[in-house]
């Protein structure tokens, strides 16, 4: 079933003899869902995913419950039971609740016996305030998130734009072939005209060793770009994959769409040079990725920044006995446990340090953003103007294939009047398959300088 599936989107279109058509639309669904580049680049997204998920379990709820007892010589000196209820929030403050059961004969007067409940706050005042490792792990995770997916648009511009590369060269091989063919039946016809001519007497012996030659020639230009057929098809075949990363071979009656002189494929893409420079700063990918790992980064030189507030830490606990009828009474009046910790470094070395090492991070990958948008905005000029130019090529080399053409019937027609030579029309055949390789050099050329545009600005995913 599986592969009734993938035949479906490899073949898109079929006429009524047996040839199947792949279109590039069909071909890039085929690499996007299965090619192990694309698939590898889904799995970083998930496990980005997977790493918010372990950050926020900093944030889970935890209990405790701790329980000790110790007797020696036959006196219970001390049995301790204590279940607790921890609750972290986003402001570093922290909530617990538990319950203490003590008992036994030889206690410390500070501890109380018996059964006490208690519900508490813990408070950070000062460092770990506004953030802390598990707010900043968070926060980081979330980012990288973002950044997978900018890498993911990243690989697939990449892979889409080498996929098609492989696509319009294998597009220009076929479509060199079936010229190379034509030219190679016009030669055997020409062989036979002559030889047909020769017997009745019209031409001399040595236009049928001339045609023989320009035969030669021509079969073996034809199987020349048989072979580069077959190894263009070949390079694709690497592009086609199956489910379980199962490599697939492009059949042999499969060809690619004819579609040169169709350029609304291009009309999905946005083809305006200052609409796509807009677009650089917003959509690009890699500048996406830079402005993400900053913005990790800014999060990074918060949490340093908190090696440099002192640390005084506040915590309140409401205590209530086993038969205690409740709390009455201001805070800190009765039935509390208070406490206050202080911590400074004297000298703040290590804070001052990792702080300035986080800010000159920030700095380091702004300078690498702001080359990284000269390049791309370099390339994207690049490319737009290489695609002016083909298209200014290829008019005049399609005027240049209409004219050789014409020229090489002219001789034919002059030939078969008796007023021209096989040697001329051999040589303007040549001229004219030599213009037509190179006008579908140029419009292979062309399309593929489209997909390059669009995969510079990261606008072909």
């Amino acid at each position: 079933m599986k592969n009734k599936i993938l035949w479906f989107l490899f073949v898109s279109n079929m006429a009524w003899a047996q040839t199947k058509t792949l279109h590039p639309e069909s071909y890039l669904k085929i690499v996007e869902a299965y090619h192990p580049v694309a698939r590898q680049a889904q799995i970083g997204i998930k496990k980005s995913d997977a790493q918010i998920l372990q950050a926020r379990g900093a944030f889970d709820p935890v209990l405790r419950h701790y329980i000790a007892s110790k007797t020696l010589d036959g006196t219970s000196y001390y049995q301790y039971n204590a279940p607790e209820l921890s609750i972290p929030t986003w402001y570093g403050i922290e909530v617990n609740s538990g319950i203490e059961n003590l008992q036994g004969s030889r206690l410390d007067p500070s501890q109380t016996t018996g059964q006490t409940s208690y519900i508490g706050i813990q408070i950070p005042l000062a460092k770990n305030l506004l953030m802390d490792k598990r707010r900043a792990a968070l926060q980081q995770a979330k980012l990288m998130n973002q950044m997978a997916f900018a890498e993911q648009r990243v690989v697939l511009n990449q892979l889409f734009l080498d996929a098609m590369e492989a696509y319009w060269h294998w597009l220009k091989c076929f479509q060199v072939l079936k010229i190379t063919g034509q030219n190679l039946e016009a030669a055997k016809r020409r062989v036979e005209f002559v030889k047909r001519s020769l017997e009745l007497g019209d031409r001399p012996a040595v236009d049928t060793l001339e045609a023989s030659t320009q035969l030669m020639y021509m079969e073996n230009q034809n199987l020349a770009k048989t072979l580069d057929y077959e190894n263009a098809t070949l390079q694709l075949s690497a592009y086609l994959w199956q489910e379980n990363n199962v490599p697939s071979n492009l059949p042999k009656e499969v060809i690619p769409a004819e579609i040169w002189g169709d350029y609304s494929l291009f009309s999905n893409f946005d083809l305006s040079l200052n609409s796509i420079l807009e677009k650089v700063d917003a959509f690009h990918p890699e500048l996406q990725a830079y402005q993400f790992k900053i913005a990790g980064l800014n999060v990074e030189k918060k949490l340093k920044f908190q090696s440099l507030l002192p640390k005084i830490d506040l915590e309140y606990n409401h205590l209530m006995k086993e038969k205690s009828s409740g709390y009455s009474g201001a805070l800190l009046a009765n039935n509390y446990r208070f406490g206050i910790k202080f911590e400074l470094p004297l000298r703040l070395s290590s804070g001052r340090g990792e702080y300035q090492s986080a800010k000159l991070k920030i700095e380091e990958e702004t300078i690498l953003l702001s080359q990284k948008k000269q390049q791309i905005q370099i390339k994207i000029n690049s490319y737009f103007n290489q695609f002016q130019n083909l298209k200014k090529q290829i008019q005049t080399q399609e005027k240049a294939v209409t004219s050789y053409v014409a020229l090489t019937k002219a001789e034919e027609s002059k030939f078969s009047q008796g007023e021209s030579s096989l040697f001329l029309i051999n040589s303007r055949e040549i001229k004219a398959l030599e213009a037509a390789e190179k006008l579908l050099d140029l419009k292979a050329y062309l399309f593929k300088t489209v997909y390059a545009l669009q995969a510079s600005a990261g606008l072909l995913i």
